[in-house]
């Protein structure tokens, strides 16, 4: 048996180093503990050997070979590793190609840190940086907001303080920004549980945007699954390094935490950012590409993402590194929840099909750092039976596309119809998207709660564009327009872009305002995109991923429009709590104590054939429970002319068993989307009176 002298102590080779953990790690159980030595593990398939450089003082480059394999793992010891020093590895035996440092060295694929510099021709070379935990969390953990009490936030760390006149200019576009006091007022004023941050993992520019002289502004180009991005740390922590970005990341999420808020995190593991086949290798695809991707039989790269690569999570250690990353943001940086991109790839099996079973989600389901961690499914790709929105299994929320497309076509295609004297779609798809869509999610023993529901999200038009735009403008990607969505079910109200004409300007205000009554009245769990809620426009582009520009950022100087939205979208989320403060946590055994009652507009039960009449536009829906709570009553009028409703009497009430209608004798208004002053707010109306609501609003009552 062959021994390694250390300490003095004659140790056997195979306990000098281990297998695991992957990724460079002091004190591993069953490794002497030797001071400035550390255990290197990396799986690296397609690589017989493995040297590790490191750089042990400035331009100071030493390698040690990981003298030890095992299925396709290498590891070995290094001394001298201290936290903060860089990184990579290369094939063992293999030539340099140039001075340590001055090339680019492979990426450890569990690397906490990442950094940047240029080589002599301005291109960026990166290495990874060791790191050490420990940060005064000071009692913070995870808030474990119940699915029925959450309201999502999406938003941009750099969009959304960028250009906040509240926050020291050194802070603007950082994670110290995003963790300021003033920024948090504002996410508490309006009323949201959570915020989902766009990727925050490390991520990089493409080729093609970097000749066009654009960034990869979304962060979907993920370069390393361990760290967070240094770009949107503060200048004095990127000067600092690493460990220091990480801290001030840790110190978003500990301020954030205490005024109530949770952190979700938009996470990439479908694909890298090493590219398309002919890319440079920067980590997994040099370390062994033929497993960490997929390949078709011919041995060419199979994409189900539209990206070039796609991880193949047919291979353990591809479903392992996502574990292992997922459970590393959730000890190490107390995370509350990931969005995942693309989500369907991460469940194919060896045949490419999408498995509601695959491994990756029983270990999710399995394993107890993840228990009540939210889980939330983009639930398409671009490959076969890539739609999978419903078939996740219990334990996941997915976006749901239905409840999208069905309240857009309800009030902007259906609309555009009505106003060209063209027949519009009937109430039957509203009522199902207002119901959280719960035949859709039923198939997989999930309850409503598990519809994330969207009117808009990062990706596509913003709430008042969809009102302003019939086609996309997105001139500025460099792509003539090619890119982006052709079929965004929009509605310009008559003229394409801005306009003086104050009517036109108001009834795109109020069909904003539909939209967002729409998606903060249903069932289920809403998310509202960062803007949405001022009527932020991006002039109609619909996929600005490359514009790190005021197209894309948050506007602060808020005018008087932008005052009547964000005041419209906080009063409908006070009224959401109100009502729907009782969604059931399972459904259908609790399905009443979030009851729904659908009348017509003379105030009687809605009947199937008013369901399916498109004639019909106009429903009353009851809002609460069985349980004496007073109720709220939303009387929607999808017509393109005021109707007179006929609000439902007690008796009625009484024979549907609302055991309020005992209680209350009338019904208060408490929002009408028609008028955004509140002129007739608190108006008193007795059950089986008639009330006035306006061509294509919405009013709100409470009983």
């Amino acid at each position: 048996m062959a021994h390694v002298v250390t300490g003095g102590k004659q140790i056997p080779s195979e306990r000098v180093s281990k297998a695991f953990p992957l990724g460079v790690h002091e004190g591993v159980a069953g490794v002497p503990d030797v001071p400035g030595a550390v255990n290197v593990s990396v799986y690296a398939p397609g690589l017989e050997s493995v040297d590790i450089w490191y750089e042990t003082v400035p331009g100071g480059w030493v390698s040690r070979r990981l003298d030890s394999k095992s299925a396709g793992i290498h590891h070995g010891r290094a001394e001298g590793f201290t936290p903060g020093i860089r990184y990579g590895f290369w094939g063992g035996g293999e030539p340099l190609p140039a001075a340590p440092g001055e090339f680019q060295l492979l990426l450890d694929p569990y690397g906490r840190g990442i950094d940047t510099k240029q080589d002599a021709e301005g291109r960026p070379l990166y290495f990874s940086v060791a790191t050490k935990s420990g940060f005064d969390w000071d009692g913070d953990g995870q808030l474990h907001t119940p699915w029925r009490d959450s309201v999502i936030y999406e938003a941009h760390v750099r969009g959304q303080t960028m250009l906040n006149p509240a926050l020291p200019e050194e802070l603007r576009g950082t994670y110290a920004g995003m963790g300021h006091p003033a920024t948090i007022q504002y996410l508490l004023d309006l009323g949201i549980t959570a915020v989902e941050l766009l990727p925050v993992h490390f991520h990089i520019d493409e080729l093609h945007l970097r000749e066009l002289g654009l960034t990869n502004y979304w962060g979907y180009n993920t370069l390393g699954y361990f760290a967070p991005h240094t770009g949107y740390a503060t200048a004095i922590a990127q000067a600092a390094g690493p460990q220091a970005v990480q801290d001030e990341f840790k110190a978003m999420v500990k301020a954030l935490h205490a005024a109530g808020l949770e952190v979700i995190l938009d996470v990439v593991y479908n694909h890298t950012a090493e590219g398309g086949p002919n890319e440079p290798a920067l980590c997994w695809r040099g370390l062994g590409e033929k497993v960490y991707y997929r390949h078709d039989a011919e041995g060419r790269y199979l994409d189900t993402t539209g990206c070039g690569n796609t991880l193949d999570f047919s291979e353990p250690r591809v479903v392992q590194m996502t574990l292992d990353s997922l459970r590393h943001w959730v000890r190490e940086y107390h995370v509350d929840g990931f969005r995942f991109d693309l989500a369907p790839t991460m469940a194919r099996d060896e045949e490419n099909r999408f498995d509601r079973r695959h491994p990756l989600l029983v270990a999710l389901a399995a394993d107890p750092v993840m228990q009540d961690i939210k889980l939330i499914a983009e639930p398409w790709d671009l490959g076969p039976d890539g739609w999978q929105t419903g078939n996740f299994p219990p334990g996941w929320a997915d976006w749901n596309d239905h409840f999208r497309d069905t309240v857009r076509d309800f009030w902007l295609e259906d609309q555009a119809a009505l106003a060209a004297g063209k027949p519009a779609g009937s109430l039957a798809r509203l009522g199902g998207a207002l119901s959280g869509s719960a035949d859709l999610f039923a198939r997989s023993d999930r309850t409503p709660l598990s519809s994330v529901n969207l009117v808009t999200a990062h990706d596509g038009f913003t709430m008042a564009d969809l009102t302003a735009y019939d086609h996309k403008h997105n001139y500025a990607n460099g792509e003539d327009n090619r890119d982006g969505s052709n079929h965004n079910r929009s509605w310009n109200h008559g003229c394409e872009g801005p306009v003086d004409d104050p009517q036109i300007q108001e009834h795109r205000a109020q069909t904003a305002r539909n939209l967002m009554a729409t998606l903060l009245f249903s069932l289920g769990v809403p998310m509202i995109t960062a803007g949405d809620e001022v009527g932020r426009s991006q002039h109609g582009n619909n996929n600005t991923y490359c514009q790190d520009n005021e197209t894309a950022w948050f506007p602060w100087d808020h005018g008087n429009d932008a005052r009547r939205m964000f005041e419209a979208t906080a009063r409908l989320l006070r009224l959401r709590r109100e009502f729907l403060a009782r969604q059931p946590y399972a459904f259908p055994d609790d399905a009443r104590a979030a009851q729904l009652l659908w009348f017509s507009a003379d105030g009687e039960p809605m009947s199937d054939a008013g369901w399916h009449d498109p004639s019909c536009r106009v429903l009353q829906l009851l809002l609460g429970s069985e349980r004496g709570e007073r109720v709220g009553l939303v009387v929607i009028n999808g017509q393109t002319e005021p109707v007179d409703v006929v609000l439902p009497d007690m008796e009625t009430l009484r024979a549907s068993g609302v055991a309020a209608a005992n209680q209350g004798q009338f019904y208060d208004l408490l929002l009408a989307t028609s008028d955004p002053e509140g002129r007739r707010r608190g108006a008193r109306l007795s059950g089986g009176e008639k009330d006035r609501v306006a061509a294509n609003s919405i009013s709100v009552y409470r009983l």
